[in-house]
């Protein structure tokens, strides 16, 4: 064990966070999320929810501050009545890491799964919230 380091964060999830570079992706998945099938590195982050991974990762975690959006969420289909109050916990979460945050990319389903086959690693989590899925993109850090 280490000291700082939120319980949350596996072994395996801080191997992961420490090999990404600048402009890698990382997903963060809701239980739906076809993620063994899609991921080249797959975490498995089963029982924990996705805003309280994605708080613990972001103390960490830079976001790119290079692109016009470094976080990213999969758009609801049009014509599904879903509601998403999740993103709302999302903004609080990245807003609370990233002052500059200025809101999120939204991406079609399909193109997020793309996307999501390219990124470093996806992390599987138990989130039962719908369109709870979110592409980090990975800044450098400055001291």
């Amino acid at each position: 064990m280490l000291k700082g380091i939120p319980k949350i964060i596996s072994p395996e999830l801080i191997k992961i966070l420490m090999e990404m570079g600048h402009g890698d992706e990382i997903v963060i998945s809701d239980g739906n999320f076809p993620a063994a099938s899609i991921a080249n590195r797959l975490v498995r982050a089963d029982g924990h929810d996705v805003p309280e991974l994605l708080d613990a990762i972001l103390k960490f975690f830079p976001l790119d501050p290079y692109v016009e959006k470094a976080v990213s969420l999969m758009e609801v289909v049009p014509g599904d009545p879903v509601k998403t109050p999740i993103w709302e916990e999302y903004r609080d979460v990245v807003k609370k890491h990233d002052a500059n945050f200025d809101g999120f990319e939204h991406v079609e389903r399909f193109e997020f799964y793309e996307r999501a086959k390219k990124a470093y690693a996806v992390v599987a989590t138990g989130e039962s919230a719908l369109y709870a899925n979110i592409i980090l993109k990975k800044g450098v850090v400055v001291d």
